[in-house]
């Protein structure tokens, strides 16, 4: 298969195989069946469809380092599911980063992926993030797209809060647009997700996953369209009142108060603007209930994308700024000055003040002026007198007396902690599971731009599929530890770590109450750990057990994590 490094790709043959356009009639929509999922990389139950096969049990083993076709190097695995992973990867070709999808060849579903990627690259519209490359070789199939370092998911988006209605506008109106186009050429997405969706630096909106997502997870449905269009009514409804449409949460969102139905926006939260609310109930599947004019549901991305060409442009907000203070204009400028009454106005009397008497201009007075005179300047000179003589004696003094040096005792010096020296450290995984093992000593490396950082992980706060992730440091020798700081990569609730003195650098049972140091629960992107009493050990494990949610960042999917930045002991 032919490769370019533009956003699109030359494709090869299919092999036979019959493009994803004749099975996207059968692809159910990511929207539908979320309704009672939970993340984007998690089984989810289909509300309309079936799996086309059973799933293997586990993906093709591959590693960090790992390269394919002598040139896509993978660095992360960011999703591992159904027998297929996916991963961050480098093109050391291009100079570039990639994402890169696996599984094995023998997978059921390998075929299928193979023709929808290479359906999806033939497509070439740049709303979409573009496939690449789709190869099988080496028993492996793998397809290669495009990875957009400076976009950010919209489910981090969400996190922060709703859109404002102009932005609200350009998500379903580009969204829409782009899957029309799509569902024109006979492909549908499948599973259109908060974490589909990627807004750039520019804000434009590109969609990830185009017919991949589904064929990877094996999901069929009858009506595809009808599908997607729903899930994109989820997407705007999520925008707008910060909950999904459903009663189950999901992408970190609340969902609806269970068995009262689908609610509409404005009554979910106040100031919703209308037009849009109206819109994103036209596109739900709501048992005919749509909005508050019962317009028609919207049943295909064109007819959405056309509803949403017939609303009235909302425009951007207007910049912020402070108006300067009123210029305030002088009496003269305000025309008071020497102005004449207005005829038939009545005039106030003016009043002429009587100047006083010149002072003491009698004899008596100014033998009182000279009298007061004089007794001012016989002061002055007997005040100057009485000062220079006190300057004399001060002097005299001085060269006489001999001064003493006063000896006082040593005070106390109060002892600073001094920072303890980090030798090594390596990451500690009881599970054989390490995160970032090659990144460790980045956490004590005196850079606070850079970091190690845990995987990304669906479920949270608290690490379900594993007890904890952690690092070993090796002070070098037994040291007296007493305080500990911490940069964390990610701010926000529920991180919860600990410090444990441990007895080698790959301990067998670390985590033992009895040797715990110090323990936090914090919501900010540093913390100080003191110790309630110095602990002599030379090995200390730092163990995290809940990590708060972030979005994508850095070539790290959204999900559960963390990151340390920068660690230091004293002692």
């Amino acid at each position: 298969m032919a490769e370019r490094s533009t956003a699109a790709v030359d494709v090869a043959d299919n092999s036979g195989d019959q493009p994803l356009a004749a099975d996207a009639a059968k692809a159910t929509a990511d929207g539908v069946d979320t309704q009672n999922g939970r993340a984007a990389d998690v089984p989810m139950p289909e509300k309309d469809g079936e799996r086309r096969s059973a799933a293997p049990a586990t993906a093709p083993e591959l590693h960090s380092g790992h390269k394919l076709a002598r040139r896509y190097r993978l660095e992360e695995c960011v999703t591992r599911l159904d027998g297929f992973s996916s991963w961050r990867a480098m093109d050391e070709k291009l100079r570039r980063a990639v994402g890169v999808h696996l599984l094995p060849a023998d997978h059921p579903r390998a075929r299928t992926v193979l023709a929808a990627a290479r359906s999806s690259a033939l497509l070439g519209d740049p709303r979409f993030v573009q496939v690449l490359d789709a190869v099988e070789e080496n028993d492996l199939v793998y397809v290669v797209h495009e990875w957009l370092p400076d976009a950010t998911e919209l489910t981090a988006v969400l996190a922060a809060g709703t859109l404002e209605p102009h932005e609200a506008y350009q998500l379903v109106s580009q969204v829409s647009q782009a899957m029309a186009a799509a569902h024109r050429e006979g492909l549908a997405h499948l599973r259109l997700t908060p974490s589909a969706i990627l807004r750039t630096s520019t804000g434009q909106y590109r969609i990830r996953g185009l017919a991949v997502n589904a064929a990877l997870r094996g999901i069929t449905s009858d009506t595809p369209q009808r599908a997607d269009t729903e899930a994109i009514g989820a997407l705007l409804y999520a925008a707008l009142t910060q909950r999904w449409p459903y009663e189950n949460d999901a992408y970190g969102l609340r969902g609806l108060p269970k068995g009262v139905g689908l609610l509409a926006p404005d009554q979910v939260r106040a100031g919703v603007h209308r037009g849009l609310g109206e819109l994103a109930m036209r596109a739900l599947a709501n048992d005919g209930a749509t909005a508050s004019r019962q317009e028609p549901p919207c049943t295909t991305p064109e007819e959405l994308a056309k509803a949403v060409a017939a609303m009235p442009r909302i425009k951007p907000p207007e910049p912020a700024f402070t108006a300067p203070p009123e210029y305030q204009h002088t009496t003269y400028q305000q025309g008071s000055y020497g102005r004449p009454a207005p005829v038939g106005m009545p005039t106030a009397p003016i009043s002429v003040a009587v100047p006083p008497p010149p002072p003491l201009q009698s004899r008596t007075g100014r033998a009182l002026k000279w009298g007061v005179a004089a007794l001012l300047i016989a002061a002055l000179g007997l005040g100057s007198w009485q000062l220079a003589d006190a300057l004399l004696d001060h002097g005299k003094q001085n060269n006489n007396e001999t001064t003493q040096p006063q000896q006082q005792g040593p005070a106390p010096e109060k002892k600073e902690l001094a920072a303890l020296p980090i030798k090594d450290a390596k990451e500690y995984a009881p599970d054989g599971t390490p995160q970032n093992p090659g990144d460790v000593d980045k956490t004590y490396d005196g850079d606070a731009s850079s970091y190690w950082r845990t995987k990304s992980f669906s479920d949270g706060p608290k690490i379900v599929i594993k007890p904890g992730v952690g690092i070993v440091y090796d002070l070098g020798s037994e040291q007296e530890v007493k305080e500990v700081s911490i940069g964390l990569r990610y701010g926000g609730n529920h991180t919860t770590l600990a410090l444990y003195a441990a007895d080698s650098p790959s301990p067998k049972d670390a985590v033992d109450p009895k040797k715990k140091i110090a323990g936090v629960n914090t919501k900010d992107d540093s913390v100080k750990l003191t110790a309630a009493k110095p602990v002599k050990t030379r090995y200390v494990l730092l163990w995290i057990t809940e990590m708060p949610y972030a979005g994508y960042d850095n070539y790290s999917g959204a999900g559960y994590k963390q990151g340390i930045t920068d660690v230091t002991f004293k002692g």
